[in-house]
């Protein structure tokens, strides 16, 4: 048989298996640059004791321009529920790093912005309001998808402890698997307040297979939404480790 003439290697499960780990491996060096930027511009910006915003109000300051096209200071500070001063700083240094430009009329995003805020919504979700339901642990909730994430979820406790540091009561992280909402851990919960969760989930975020559910808890709304945003954040910069089991893929 001539070296053309090889015969076909049949591919073994545990072959099957490694290829998606390596996918996996992959999709995980691919977002070190969306998240670098958010530590830059918030790492700048975050400094003396107690600051009173995060990483998530960089999100939604973007998210906040990204939507009105050009916008005021006034407007997006409003829409932060952050004083005049912190959103003036927020601004200046997502202007600096050439995220946002700057006429009379206002704020918009730069060509550069508009890559990074594409960026971010291909990775985490609008934010819905959901009912209370078994995984809240206050009376706002706001759910938030972080796109195929599942596989690094193990029990929730940083993704909770993140969104508590950020002044929520804390988060609840699910994963969507075969076309249901499941849970990391093995505590049992009501299951018609998961179903109803998931229909509510499924008709408004369109999750898919892998993706990660986080349930921010809050005091109000705003608590709410900053806590279910950086728990989300925490699940991105979150490093695969042995969350994968091969047997099961």
């Amino acid at each position: 048989m001539s070296e053309r003439q090889r015969p076909l290697q049949t591919r073994t499960p545990r072959s099957r298996q490694v290829d998606v780990y390596d996918t996996v491996l992959r999709q995980e060096k691919a977002q070190p640059e969306l998240l670098a930027v958010l530590e830059k511009v918030g790492s700048k910006i975050a400094r003396g004791p107690a600051p009173s915003f995060n990483e998530a109000h960089v999100i939604k300051a973007l998210e906040i321009i990204a939507n009105n096209k050009i916008v005021g200071r006034t407007t997006i500070s409003n829409k932060l529920e952050l004083g005049i001063g912190t959103t003036r700083t927020i601004l200046k240094h997502l202007k600096k790093e050439e995220h946002i430009t700057s006429s009379k009329h206002g704020y918009a995003l730069s060509e550069q912005g508009k890559d990074l805020y594409s960026k971010l919504q291909s990775k985490i979700s609008d934010r819905i309001q959901v009912p209370n339901n078994p995984f809240a642990v206050g009376p706002v909730v706001v759910a938030v998808l972080v796109r195929d994430r599942g596989h690094c979820v193990g029990r929730g406790v940083e993704q909770r402890n993140t969104a508590i540091r950020a002044g929520a009561s804390g988060a609840s992280t699910l994963v969507f698997s075969n076309n249901q909402i499941i849970l990391p851990s093995k505590k049992k919960h009501n299951q018609e307040g998961i179903k109803q969760l998931q229909e509510i989930v499924t008709a408004k975020l369109d999750p898919q297979e892998n993706d990660a559910l986080i349930l921010g808890s809050g005091q109000n709304q705003t608590n709410a939404e900053i806590g279910a945003l950086m728990a989300a954040l925490k699940l991105l910069k979150q490093q695969q480790t042995g969350t994968i089991n091969l047997k099961k893929v």
